[in-house]
């Protein structure tokens, strides 16, 4: 890319936005692998009673509107607190947008007066299975992010790949000097997982040093899990028998 700014989308604020309350913590979450930083944005959002700052729009993005209580909104939004702002994304786009999503983050960071930038995000489980304890990692630009991770007890990536608008938003502030951290929870990709989303905000929280309320998210955690487990019953009790294991002298065999 030419030049850093080129290729962000536009953010438009909101009539009743006050710009001069930004500043302070800035948390992005999009709906990526298992839902994890759309959920915990969310939740963010209704527990900390942020107030809507402003949309991004452009105009590739699919003409929805997403209802909230009765009320109508575009599917990217950023909202303000008291030092603390959140940019959250409703709905997933191709990844070929990752960058131009990246890009505008970092212009909300930059020029809303941000300390530093915190990621939410989920990485894919090796276990696949429905578990109460997920391991929370995390990776920072900066060696102040870095030790801040290490205050808050949360296992930093040594070596690996991050992908996606997370893997571009730290390569980024490495590059520009900007403080941004990634918080990636250990998630299943096959349905919203609430619960990683859950980990990643007691890792907010502890970052933040700043009480969340997580007793809503664990409810629904608690809702999704038993709706994934009725579903994989079903699902086992209308599957069809196993074949029959008789010899057959035309039976193929496997060759390992």
């Amino acid at each position: 890319m030419g030049a850093d700014h080129n290729s962000a989308y536009p953010l438009v604020l909101h009539a009743e936005a006050d710009p001069n309350r930004l500043g302070g913590t800035a948390i992005c979450g999009f709906s990526t692998v298992g839902s994890v930083g759309v959920i915990a944005t969310s939740h963010l959002i209704s527990s900390l009673k942020l107030g809507v700052m402003g949309t991004v729009l452009h105009p590739k993005f699919p003409a929805i509107a997403l209802i909230h209580d009765s009320v109508p909104k575009h599917p990217v939004r950023v909202y303000q607190g008291e030092d603390i702002g959140v940019f959250t994304s409703e709905i997933q786009f191709p990844s070929e947008n990752d960058i131009y999503f990246g890009e505008t983050v970092l212009e909300w960071f930059t020029k809303g007066g941000f300390d530093r930038l915190i990621v939410i995000d989920g990485v894919v489980s090796n276990d696949l299975g429905i578990k109460e304890d997920s391991e929370l990692w995390g990776v920072s630009s900066s060696q102040i992010g870095r030790n801040q991770l290490d205050d808050a007890g949360i296992q930093r990536i040594q070596h690996g790949i991050v992908s996606g608008i997370s893997g571009y938003l730290i390569a980024e502030g490495e590059r520009r000097g900007l403080d941004v951290t990634a918080l990636l929870a250990e998630c299943n990709p096959m349905y919203p997982d609430a619960r990683a989303a859950l980990i990643a905000i007691e890792g907010i929280s502890e970052l933040l040093d700043k009480e969340i309320p997580v007793q809503g998210l664990l409810d629904d955690a608690r809702n999704i899990e038993a709706r994934v487990r009725e579903a994989f019953e079903r699902s086992q009790s209308t599957a069809l028998p196993a074949p029959r294991n008789d010899d057959d002298d035309d039976e193929v065999h496997m060759v390992y």
